[in-house]
């Protein structure tokens, strides 16, 4: 099969489908890896796993506790990691990427979604606070990475991201210079900060210098900005 880039997964919608969020980090997973043969295999992992913790280092130990629902796509991703490590193959490996942001306008994570707020009513509701930040890295900057490692990588878990946070703040006034919108955010939203992801593996090995959420954001929301006329033409 070549080299393999194992992506598929849920997101948005983990909470909802959880036999479907566990077949898909997990079941085909197993199933792919036992009956096809690869020059490489990179399984797509979440920087997610970091929440809990106080830095973002890839060969910390990972908590998980079960009793939360919200533990059910981290729990999964996990399992997907460990199935992939414990074989002895350094060809195998995990890539844990953070929030990956791009111009798929049908996604309803964060960052799409309130630039299509932004642009269809002029106003972005932030359900956390403006302080709230995590690392966000562009489509085009994580293939990239994500090619460099499947092809040539010398670890067996890299951390993929842009090395740094972007607070909601950062994002919310990017977003009023692009559209002019109105930012409001609900009484008593908590600030959620993400630990910063360490990315030194992935920048020593590659010279991994992706672009910043300020360089991409705008021509983002230009291309947003397009398809969203070109449909109410």
């Amino acid at each position: 099969m070549g080299h393999v880039i194992y992506c598929i997964g849920l997101t948005a919608d983990f909470r909802s489908r959880p036999f479907d969020t566990m077949q898909a980090h997990v079941g085909m997973l197993t199933e792919t890896m036992a009956h096809y043969r690869y020059t490489s295999f990179l399984y797509l992992s979440t920087t997610r796993l970091y929440m809990q913790m106080a830095r973002a280092v890839e060969d910390d130990i990972i908590p998980i506790h079960p009793t939360n629902p919200d533990q059910l796509y981290n729990g999964s991703k996990l399992a997907g990691e460990c199935l992939c490590l414990s074989l002895p193959d350094p060809a195998i490996r995990v890539a844990r990427l953070a929030n990956v942001y791009g111009t798929d306008f049908s996604s309803q994570n964060f960052l799409p979604s309130i630039i299509m707020d932004a642009l269809r009513t002029r106003r972005v509701t932030l359900r956390t606070g403006l302080e709230s930040a995590k690392d966000y890295i562009y489509i085009d900057d994580a293939a990239a990475a994500l090619v460099d490692i499947a092809i040539a990588g010398q670890e067996r878990l890299y951390n993929v991201g842009e090395g740094r946070n972007t607070s909601h703040k950062e994002i919310c006034d990017l977003l009023v210079a692009e559209t002019g919108c109105q930012v409001d955010v609900l009484p008593d939203a908590p600030d959620v900060v993400a630990p910063v992801l360490n990315t030194e593996r992935l920048r020593c090995e590659f010279g991994f210098s992706p672009r910043t959420v300020a360089q991409a954001l705008p021509e983002v929301v230009r291309r947003y900005q397009q398809e969203w006329l070109h449909d109410h033409d």
